[in-house]
């Protein structure tokens, strides 16, 4: 004998309603039971039951939650500090390993490394010596990239990440965002005058991108971009810029399939460019601007 279908929570019904069409049937079923008669502890509501909103709290139900639970965007808050601070450490360090990557590929590294294998072959005589030696450039280059990754966000944790309230909330024309998931912050990003003074006046750069990798490829990175591209329009400025680099590819694609232009591409550093390590530079004409 089969058993019949297990009946939802009577505070899961309008949730229920909304996501599937055999527990709305079963809520239905509810409803007549109950006659439409209050206090019979089932959900008795006659209004159809709207859509879960995007900034609904998600049911505790199994598969549900936890990634892919509704996130909304608000304002950065005081209370956010901490966990701002984290992700945009953790989303920079990210891209450590394909800096790394890119630093091997180079052929200057890779004379280098051949140069060292050959002098220490020379001088030694042994054949393992020379392979251990490249093995210890090796992790040394790891170290080293990896070294000036965290400086870089050393300094932006002393500089605008510092005193986000002074260098985001308070002039008139920066913000900080956050995608905010069950309580959690997931994601982040601002919008802050160019540092390009030539961009002043007509232009607000986007800054300090960044998703939780465990909530990624559900939009949020896309609905925080569209957030500064609204920001920058309601405050009469006719682009958005922003900065990223050429190992970023998810973060190419993502500003490129919303119309960010590729402008131009610059290295940071001597070392840098003896490295052909760039980066890119991206502009978005905000349609209807003057």
């Amino acid at each position: 004998m089969r058993e019949p279908h297990a009946r939802p929570s009577p505070s899961l019904c309008p949730w229920a309603a909304a996501t599937s069409p055999l527990l709305a049937g079963i809520c239905q079923e509810e409803q007549r039971e109950a006659g439409g008669t209050a206090g019979s502890g089932r959900w008795i509501s006659k209004v159809p039951p709207a859509p879960l909103a995007l900034n609904s709290v998600c049911p505790r139900v199994p598969g549900l939650c936890g990634p892919m639970a509704p996130y909304r965007i608000r304002q950065y808050e005081d209370g956010d500090y901490e966990a701002v601070r984290a992700m945009f450490a953790r989303g920079i360090m990210e891209h450590a390993p394909a800096a790394y990557v890119h630093t091997l590929t180079r052929p200057q590294a890779q004379l280098l490394f051949l140069a060292l294998f050959l002098v220490v072959l020379a001088a030694s005589g042994s054949l393992l010596v020379s392979v251990v030696a490249v093995l210890l450039a090796l992790a040394g280059s790891w170290f080293f990239i990896r070294s000036l990754w965290n400086g870089y966000i050393q300094q932006s944790l002393r500089s605008d990440l510092l005193d986000i309230r002074r260098s985001y909330l308070e002039p008139a024309n920066s913000c900080l965002w956050v995608a905010e998931a069950e309580g959690a912050v997931v994601g982040m990003v601002g919008a802050i005058l160019p540092e390009d003074p030539s961009e002043r006046g007509c232009a607000l750069e986007l800054k300090r991108m960044s998703v939780g990798r465990e909530h990624r490829g559900r939009g949020i990175a896309r609905a925080l971009c569209r957030t500064v591209i609204r920001f920058a329009q309601e405050r009469g400025h006719s682009a958005v810029v922003l900065s990223t680099s050429m190992v970023q590819d998810s973060a190419q694609q993502l500003y490129e399939s919303m119309g960010f232009r590729r402008v131009s591409e610059r290295s940071p550093s001597r070392l840098a460019s003896f490295l052909h390590f760039s980066v890119f530079y991206y502009r978005y004409e905000i349609p209807g601007s003057r």
